[in-house]
């Protein structure tokens, strides 16, 4: 029997996920399984994705509805509940549960670039990818500063990124879309200037490869990675869950 895996978000239009597990399938000779992508204008669509697809084992969830998703599973998985946002459902027995895949998927790609000083970081952007990276940086024990368009408890706005902060906190962390294609002429708004070989660069966003955000500290000399190792790994992982037997 067809099994069928797939992709929530909206919009999808470029979408790393059916790309990737269609290659997958035929390189690895996965014969019995498809991957569909739902593109769905509010998260509550999933509902009609659930009863219309009885096939469905699995899901992964991205941009915007890895933390509203949460409502809609029967279980959710210790790490997805602490940072309150999941990325990857298992359907078993009509059963879903939830999973965050982008913490392991994050901090296999981050973790080897770390130097010795990269004590502190930035994160830009405050959704479900951001509350992954936090939750990496804790177990790291990397102190960090949010930063959004505007301030609040534990958050700064991109205007407060002073000289001594951007120095300071040397890793930073783009958990934002901006710089996606096809706006790829955009960038966060941060001292770029300032920018040394002693920074750390990471950009969850993957297409295109080199970011506005990565140019500026490549240019610099910084250490930069982008976001397709991640993806490549977490969603390793979510093959991995949605087939295991528990």
């Amino acid at each position: 029997m067809m099994r069928q895996f797939g992709l929530i978000g909206y919009p999808l239009s470029h979408s790393f996920s059916q790309q990737y597990f269609s290659d997958k399938f035929l390189r690895e000779n996965i014969a019995d399984a498809t991957f569909l992508n739902f593109s769905i204008p509010h998260v509550s669509e999933v509902k009609q994705v659930f009863e219309n697809h009885p096939l469905l084992k699995g899901l992964a969830v991205t941009i915007p509805y890895k933390k509203s998703i949460m409502p809609f599973l029967d279980e959710i998985d210790d790490a997805a509940k602490e940072i309150n946002a999941c990325n990857c459902i298992k359907i078993q027995q009509n059963k879903k549960k939830g999973f965050n895949t982008d913490i392991i998927g994050f901090e296999k790609s981050f973790a080897k670039n770390l130097k010795p000083h990269h004590k502190k970081a930035l994160v830009l952007g405050t959704g479900g990818a951001s509350a992954a990276v936090q939750y990496v940086l804790k177990k790291l024990g990397i102190e960090y500063l949010l930063v959004s368009r505007e301030s609040s408890i534990n958050t700064i706005t991109y205007g407060d990124i002073s000289p001594v902060i951007f120095t300071e906190f040397n890793v930073i962390i783009n958990c934002t879309p901006i710089g996606t294609y096809p706006n790829v002429m955009q960038a966060p708004l941060l001292p770029y200037g300032l920018l040394s070989d002693t920074h750390y660069l990471f950009d969850l966003v993957y297409n295109p490869p080199l970011t506005g955000f990565l140019q500026y500290g490549k240019e610099a000399g910084s250490t930069i990675e982008n976001g397709y190792e991640m993806l490549v790994f977490q969603a390793e992982e979510n093959w991995k869950i949605w087939n295991s037997g528990t």
